[in-house]
């Protein structure tokens, strides 16, 4: 009997174990923290032996394989134990492409990936074709797979994930962008995690298809090193006779098969400048998985993206909030606010991750107004955008940032929260934030009405 073991049980850890099992594997469960109880009440059901509060190492020697969690580096002492004794560790998704007949379209990049993958998966299903949405987003694929299997995956895919990956072969695969993030994993050295990214592609084969932003030069200089030849596809944003997509007299211009397809811009959902880029990627993928293409700019029009994505929460008395929880570094937040043209009451902070804020400073120039820092230590914000952003504000209540939002706010500005630090000072998440923001909101906008009746 196969013996698989899985190191976590959050929601990769759980999918990848129930599939394991399904697939008649002899299946171990072990969690340093602790395991939810529902969980633990299907891994008993299903006969599925488990640990909380520790790891024991010879469970692990003892498997054939070993699934991890993507949060735990190839450096952890115990991974080092583990493949030092001869035992394969994988991630959930290698483990699971191994189970499944459909073609993938992997999705990867610094920032944008979510929105591009929910985009791309809409464009699919929205022409009719039998498609799934893993990875990254939803539930894990292993779990998915445990009740059926798709004709296509549309797959978000971090750095983390493609660590763990062998013969994961993508049919599409997607290269967004590369910029500085989680570079404590990678020895604060952006080329091995340019060089992780790009391993996503070192299994294709000619036939397949590889999407590439060819603006973003450190893309280009990694190409150098790539171990396959696919397709390429390169996209940006101005005409390029390489390029197999653009943007022309504000339209999306997208060349395959020796034909051109063109798209309004006005007639998207998704606006501002990153969005076209994501927007150019999706379109690719979507054609290569043979989505005619009079379906194309009805999908277009028709996403809704994801929530704490520059998503709009409401109006009060003029000024317009937006929830960019999910603009967790520096260039996320460079894309939010270059994507309003408003005077902005800008509220950031939280977790610095050795953020560059240089790299704003043309941003905000005459277009924020106000900064409100929201964090526990908000020194290296001030620091940063002192003498450059007429007024800076700081507090570690969300309530009293909206509050003075539109205290300092006139109608016509727009306050967004884009924080370009993590959330963990404050708030357990991204998501965590972005819903408290929400709901401050919400609330204030409720007493601001109460108020005038």
């Amino acid at each position: 009997m196969q013996k698989t073991a899985i190191i976590g049980s959050g929601e990769s850890g759980f999918g990848a174990a129930l599939l394991a099992k399904q697939q008649g594997h002899g299946v171990f469960v072990s969690d340093a923290g602790k395991i939810a109880e529902e969980k633990k009440t299907v891994f008993r059901e299903k006969g599925i032996d488990f640990e909380e509060g520790k790891h024991s190492v010879e469970s692990f020697i003892a498997a054939d394989t070993v699934v991890k969690s993507p949060g735990i580096p190839y450096s952890n002492p115990l991974m080092t134990q583990i493949i030092s004794s001869g035992i394969p560790v994988v991630d959930e998704l290698e483990f699971a492409f191994g189970f499944s007949k459909g073609k993938v379209i992997a999705i990867t990049g610094t920032n944008g990936k979510t929105t591009t993958t929910l985009l791309t998966y809409h464009l699919l299903k929205s022409a009719g074709l039998n498609v799934g949405l893993a990875g990254n987003v939803g539930k894990s694929w292993a779990l998915q797979l445990c009740e059926n299997d798709h004709d296509w995956w549309v797959l978000e895919v971090s750095s983390f994930q493609i660590e763990g990956f062998v013969k994961f072969r993508p049919s599409v695969a997607l290269l967004l962008n590369i910029t500085p993030d989680h570079l404590d994993r990678y020895d604060n050295d952006l080329s091995l995690y340019a060089a992780t990214k790009l391993k996503l592609t070192d299994t294709m084969e000619p036939e397949d298809h590889f999407i590439y932003y060819d603006e973003d030069l450190i893309i280009k200089s990694t190409l150098k090193s790539r171990k396959s030849q696919p397709e390429d596809l390169p996209y940006g944003l101005d005409i390029s006779p390489e390029r197999k997509a653009y943007v022309e007299e504000n339209k999306l211009t997208v060349k395959t098969g020796g034909k051109i397809w063109t798209w309004p811009i006005q007639e998207m959902a998704l606006q501002g400048k990153h969005n076209l880029c994501n927007s150019l990627a999706a379109v690719l993928a979507a054609k290569m998985a043979g989505v005619p293409s009079e379906k194309l700019g009805p999908g277009l029009k028709t996403f809704v993206n994801a929530a704490h994505r520059m998503e709009w929460v409401a109006e009060i008395d003029g000024l317009e909030f937006i929830n960019d929880s999910k603009g967790t570094n520096v260039d996320a937040t460079a894309f939010a606010l270059e994507a309003y043209q408003n005077d902005l009451i800008w509220i950031a902070g939280g977790v610095d991750k050795g953020n560059d804020y240089s790299l704003l400073e043309k941003k905000i120039e005459g277009h924020v107004k106000v900064l409100i820092c929201l964090g526990k230590d908000n020194e290296k914000l001030k620091k940063a955008f002192s003498g450059k952003i007429p007024v800076i504000l700081e507090t570690q209540d969300l309530q009293q940032a909206i509050t003075w939002a539109l205290e300092k706010g006139a109608a016509g500005d727009l306050v967004l929260l884009s924080p370009a630090c993590a959330s963990f000072d404050l708030f357990k998440n991204y998501e965590d934030r972005g819903n408290q923001f929400k709901e401050a909101v919400l609330n204030l906008k409720k007493a601001f009405e109460n108020g005038k009746s």
